[in-house]
């Protein structure tokens, strides 16, 4: 076996990419953690990283490496617990890809209780229009709108959520009130770009009435909310962002409610790992915590 310490540099380097941070989460300086890579890569006779711009990157065979010491350490911190052991706790980064809506408004407010619990774990917060895609190893975790088929990825349903329709008072006392769903072809209505949806669920207006869909886009949910809040129209939200919204009021509540899902996964690989395991169960927290605001 390589010598363990050069193995838990290894893996450092792979969770941060950056030399300097690694550097600074190990106590050395960075030409002597490169030093030790590079001496690392001569034992083993395999490029273990891609040097970047971005950092440091792993090659197919750092990645392979990576695995099977994380299954070490993880085996290292269990026996360690179980035999009453100082704890060793949690450590290393994750990265979790996530809506932008549920990422800004639900998760990223409550960061900083899990950063607290868990000090030496890391967390790359990807709230983007789109998704990073767990099998292909550009994200440790991701929350999808549909339940992935396929792939070496571990799968739990997080939560329904439910959507309503919203607007700016001011723009219903301009524009009226719709009494029915058919009233809203009337109205200017504001939803997403519809070629660049990234996910068919994000297609909400044919469910309400067939036929009915957006004058005003945006690719961005963020901005249609903040379109709403401006007068500009009626828009579809998720509750847990119009919800506690003061700028905005319901329409039609009581006939118009959308109901999607969020869905958890995770590369297999990587599933029993404990900082993978401490910010799954964090997130089935916040879930049940903003379970008015989701499925009601």
């Amino acid at each position: 076996m390589e010598n363990w310490d050069d193995l838990r540099l290894f893996l450092e380097v792979g969770r941060h990419r950056k030399l300097d941070d690694a550097a600074v989460k190990i106590g050395q300086d960075p030409t002597t953690v490169s030093r030790r890579l590079r001496r690392l890569e001569k034992t083993l006779g395999v490029t273990l990283f891609e040097r970047t711009r971005r950092g440091h990157l792993l090659t197919p065979q750092g990645q392979a490496l990576s695995e099977q010491v994380e299954l070490i350490e993880q085996t290292a911190m269990t026996i360690t617990n179980e035999l009453g052991g100082p704890t060793t706790q949690a450590s290393g980064k994750v990265r979790l890809s996530v809506p932008e809506g549920f990422g800004t408004a639900v998760i990223a407010p409550r960061l900083q209780e899990f950063l607290t619990a868990y000090p030496a774990i890391t967390v790359d917060l990807v709230a983007s229009s789109g998704f990073l895609s767990v099998s292909k190893r550009e994200a440790d975790m991701s929350i999808l709108l549909t339940r992935p088929e396929g792939g070496r990825v571990n799968v739990k349903k997080l939560t329904d959520y439910h959507l309503h329709l919203y607007a700016n008072p001011a723009y219903l006392a301009d524009n009226g009130t719709p009494q029915k769903p058919a009233d809203l072809t009337d109205h200017s209505l504001i939803g997403y770009v519809d070629d660049l949806i990234y996910s068919p669920k994000l297609r909400y207006y044919d469910e309400v009435l067939k036929g009915l869909a957006p004058s005003l886009c945006s690719s961005s949910l963020l901005a249609q909310q903040q379109m709403t809040r401006a007068g500009c129209g009626i828009a579809i939200l998720p509750k847990f962002m119009a919800g506690e919204d003061t700028g905005l009021v319901q329409v039609l509540a009581g006939q118009v409610q959308v109901t999607r899902n969020f869905w958890l996964a995770t590369h297999e690989d990587l599933s029993a790992h404990a900082r993978i395991r401490s910010l799954e169960d964090f997130l089935v927290e916040i879930v049940s915590d903003h379970a008015i605001f989701l499925s009601g």
